[in-house]
């Protein structure tokens, strides 16, 4: 069993930053390609970044290219991902993702794990 926990969320102007983190815990924690999704209610989940499992590759939605920034910190076991140049439509809830097998798997959304969410809100 792997769980995700998010947090980081809140609420920030146009033009701010914010930091979330995704904190994993189990028995493949070490093994796992990680990344984010964020979804409006009612609207489509839409990928946002992923990250290999040792940090080799990244992968960033265009609408996220030079603003959004995924890492991660391995012996922690917590992987990030920093928000600046925040915009309005960046508004959603935003869920980690997790999969033993790679990232291919996260960019195609069929991870095995999921994070409960955290809401950023971006303010005009």
């Amino acid at each position: 069993q792997v769980q995700l926990v998010e947090s980081g969320g809140g609420l920030v102007q146009a033009g701010g930053s914010l930091r979330l983190s995704c904190a994993a815990s189990g028995r493949t924690e070490n093994t796992l390609a990680m990344g984010w999704f964020r979804q409006v209610l009612g609207k489509e989940r839409e990928f946002v970044a992923a990250i290999s499992r040792i940090g080799s590759s990244i992968y960033y939605a265009d609408s996220v290219k030079g603003r959004f920034t995924v890492s991660r910190d391995n012996t922690k076991n917590v992987v990030y991902l920093q928000m600046n140049g925040l915009k309005p439509e960046d508004t959603a809830v935003y869920y980690c993702a997790a999969d033993p097998v790679g990232t291919s798997k996260i960019r195609d959304a069929r991870n095995d794990y999921w994070g409960q969410g955290t809401q950023v809100t971006v303010s005009s």
